[in-house]
């Protein structure tokens, strides 16, 4: 049976950056599982490549028609923005072994709906001084920087990602991303050793 590796962090931990180096690795040959989101595109993204950018009434259908496996919706500055995972045909693990990026709360209701012997999670840290330069940094290059909902969204994170919410899920490894080519031959060696247990 397949494996998801399911990469989480808080926000400005590096999770983008090591997504896509595993999807360009010929070594692992991982699917993605691309979520869908109604939040706006930002710039120098790419429609079903970070996500799948729906307005809400598509929302709504899918919720409808019962595919939707998880859905979490943030009250934001700029309004409510939901982030869910689809049932939308993506998924083979008979055949496959996947990579995605998500949230503690999604990491366990997709545990839930596929099994925990499914699910491999790989938690990405940061020093939180050193997340939120980065985060500033980051939103400060888009077109209209939204410098409040970089505020919100480094304490959601510390409520989200807080140690006993980390133990309820069953996450005890974490991989610090202080050095991102260390970091990643970690998560690349991490990656071998669950395939190779099967």
């Amino acid at each position: 049976m397949g494996k998801i590796f399911y990469l989480m962090g808080k926000s400005a931990t590096g999770k983008d950056t090591m997504f896509q180096h595993l999807v360009d690795s010929p070594e692992f040959d991982l699917k993605t599982v691309v979520l869908y989101t109604t939040r706006p595109i930002r710039e120098g993204e790419v429609e079903g490549v970070e996500y799948h950018f729906i307005d809400e009434a598509e929302m709504e259908r899918y919720l409808e028609s019962g595919k939707v496996i998880e859905k979490r919706t943030y009250h934001t500055v700029c309004g409510d923005w939901s982030y869910m995972t689809i049932d939308d045909g993506q998924f083979d693990l008979e055949k496959y072994n996947y990579v995605a990026i998500g949230t503690l709360e999604s990491y366990a209701k997709i545990r839930e709906y596929f099994g925990p012997e499914a699910m491999v999670p790989i938690y990405i840290w940061v020093e939180d001084g050193d997340r939120l330069a980065r985060a500033l940094k980051r939103e400060r290059k888009q077109a209209k920087p939204r410098i409040a909902e970089v505020c919100r969204r480094y304490l959601a994170d510390e409520a989200d990602f807080s140690e006993e919410n980390l133990a309820a899920a069953g996450i005890d490894m974490r991989f610090e991303n202080d050095d991102r080519e260390a970091t990643m031959a970690a998560i690349e060696d991490y990656i071998r050793e669950q395939i190779q247990m099967g």
